[in-house]
């Protein structure tokens, strides 16, 4: 699934390329991925223009001149890929739809904008598109079920009470849970628990208060990282530069056991935490006061 760096990276990439463009005309190819009112579709959608792009945890919201918005979650095999004449920029699922030609078997919803198409591409057919009026977005049950932004408004005290609310959870768990902080995933949380040498297994009420800060601090290091890096897709990804996200290929632990840490050049392994594979270096991370 992508990550809040691989969306962010698409938001960042299309606000360069359609901020000010007209949406034309919506070819719907399949009305799971866009199940919308035609009349809502017709009325403040088409022949509107773009006004603004913003991400909230791995959602994306496409802000337009009619004060509707277009809410998108690209679940697990989700993609946007624009094309015009001279630029190509595609972010999403890493498979070949990103580079191929389109539309294809995939293609679920393709936007015409001016001079220059959206596609909306989907394998499994999870994700989604809904027209919503801007101002009821933050009534989204999606919203209300998500913690602070670990890029914009989180404070250490925020984040340690978050954390507190299951003292018996691991912190790997505690991490993963979206109502703690939005938008981590098992990448991150690898990245972010080897920077502040915590192992994954420890219970929150075990983390001092210096190790917490500690960890958010990780935590904003290792996403600003992957965003500068274009995300953590290592196949397949194009950016709006057209280059390949870059990210795993300076990641500390994640998909790196039985090679050396970049710190003591002890061995790197893998376990299980939190039902999710797990990378660590037991000498930076030791298991000190982990049940």
């Amino acid at each position: 699934m992508p990550e809040l760096p691989e969306v962010e990276t698409i938001k960042l990439g299309l606000t360069k390329l359609i901020t000010g463009k007209k949406i034309l005309k919506i070819d719907v190819l399949n009305l799971k991925s866009f199940p919308n009112n035609k009349a809502d579709v017709d009325n403040f959608i088409l022949g509107k223009e773009i006004i603004n792009i913003r991400r909230r945890a791995k959602l994306l919201m496409i802000d337009l001149s009619s004060n509707y918005s277009l809410l998108i979650h690209l679940k697990m095999t989700g993609q946007l890929v624009y094309v015009s004449d001279d630029t190509r920029f595609g972010a999403g699922h890493p498979n070949d739809s990103l580079i191929n030609d389109l539309p294809d078997r995939s293609t679920r919803v393709i936007f015409e904008l001016s001079r220059a198409k959206l596609f909306f591409n989907d394998q499994r057919k999870f994700g989604w598109i809904k027209v919503i009026p801007t101002e009821l977005l933050s009534d989204q049950e999606y919203f209300s079920k998500h913690g602070p932004e670990p890029l914009a408004d989180i404070s250490p005290a925020v984040f340690k009470s978050n954390l507190k609310k299951h003292p018996r959870s691991n912190i790997k768990a505690s991490l993963l849970d979206q109502s703690v902080i939005a938008g981590i995933g098992n990448i991150y949380a690898d990245e972010s628990l080897f920077l502040s040498k915590i192992h994954p297994k420890t219970l929150v009420k075990d983390l001092s208060n210096q190790k917490i800060n500690s960890l958010i601090n990780s935590i904003r290091q290792v996403l600003e990282l992957s965003i500068s890096k274009g995300g953590s897709t290592d196949r397949n990804y194009v950016n709006a530069e057209g280059k390949k996200g870059s990210y795993l290929e300076f990641a500390n632990v994640f998909r790196r056991e039985n090679q050396s840490c970049p710190v003591c050049h002890s061995t790197i392994i893998k376990i299980r935490v939190a039902g999710r594979g797990t990378h660590l270096c037991p000498n930076c991370q030791k298991a000190t006061m982990v049940e």
